[in-house]
């Protein structure tokens, strides 16, 4: 056998044994998924569903994303610092303070309002009737939230400003401990924390947000990120879609779902604070922002935010057309 034939067979060995490596499966290198940062209070139902069930981990995966959770109590030092790339969705007072503050956001979904999932709750046995009865009184708020703007606009109403009660700023989880052991005399609070509050000692609501806000809860994103990945973005616009209509579709399922996140509540807590949410994920058009600006003149006008801003100039994403 000739030198040349032995090359030959050894050539045509090291080639078969290469195909069949490849046959065989050996590992191949794939770039790992590039991280997109999401945050989430304990608010942010439509974000935990797609958490818990990994739908957005799935849907995110062909575009070579994968999400990482962050939670947060309160949102607006992250969301001005960008510290994430996909912001929880707020209520509709959040956006005003980070608007002031210049932040680089947003806005790419809104879920429809929900006033009912706002108000300001006494005991049950407390001699507090209506909001001009908390006159020097002990009120526990979060700075920020849309309950601060409730809180606010409530007063005004009943001629009262913030100087005529003793506010208590305090995030949710302190609130309701506080309001629970009898140190508030009123809570001014959103869903859950409502229904927890509910389900823990009988209270009354004196004002919810009706007649003051409709509530939109609304979902930002950093302007940097919305412009590098809008087709994540469109995606995780559609799955949120998505899990609103499979709330509202699948009640029971829902609260299965969310009972033991919340801290293995009763099912019929979980199914108040669910039914006082729309679930209904929509697109931010710029003719429906009236009411922003209506909570950022009165948050001007009472000194939490440190100049007049334009709520309805703010940067929105829409959706690809044929595909919200």
């Amino acid at each position: 056998m000739t030198d040349e034939t032995l090359s030959r067979r050894r050539l045509l060995r090291a080639g078969l044994g290469g195909a069949a490596a490849v046959a065989l499966g050996a590992p191949s290198v794939h770039a790992a998924p590039r991280e997109v940062k999401i945050s989430l209070q304990r608010s942010s139902v439509l974000f935990t569903v797609l958490k818990v069930k990994g739908t957005l981990a799935e849907r995110l995966a062909p575009l070579g994303f994968a999400p990482s959770w962050h939670l947060f109590t309160s949102v607006i030092e992250p969301m001005t610092a960008g510290a994430v790339d996909i912001h929880a969705d707020v209520a509709d007072a959040v956006p005003i303070f980070t608007q002031a503050a210049r932040a680089p956001l947003t806005f790419y979904a809104r879920e429809r309002g929900a006033p009912a999932a706002e108000a300001i709750i006494v005991p049950a046995d407390s001699p507090v009737r209506t909001v001009a009865d908390l006159k020097g009184r002990t009120v526990g708020v979060s700075r920020g939230s849309g309950s601060h703007y409730v809180l606010a606009a409530a007063l005004k109403r009943a001629g009262l400003t913030f100087a005529d009660i003793k506010p208590a700023y305090l995030q949710a989880p302190e609130g309701a401990a506080a309001f629970e052991q009898g140190s508030l005399d009123a809570w001014s609070i959103w869903d859950p924390f409502l229904a927890f509050a509910e389900a823990k000692r009988p209270v009354r609501v004196i004002a919810d947000a009706a007649g003051l806000t409709s509530y939109h809860r609304y979902y930002l994103a950093n302007d940097s990120f919305v412009a590098a990945q809008p087709e994540v973005v469109a995606t995780i616009y559609r799955s949120l879609v998505e899990a609103g209509a499979w709330m509202r579709a699948n009640p029971q399922a829902a609260v299965a779902l969310l009972a033991p996140i919340w801290g293995d509540l009763p099912p019929p807590v979980v199914a108040a604070a669910n039914s006082r949410r729309t679930y209904a994920v929509e697109p931010v058009e710029r003719g429906q922002l009236g009411e922003q600006q209506a909570i950022a003149d009165v948050f001007h006008e009472a000194k939490l935010i440190p100049r007049r801003i334009d709520a309805t100039a703010v940067p929105i994403w829409q959706p690809p057309a044929g595909r919200g």
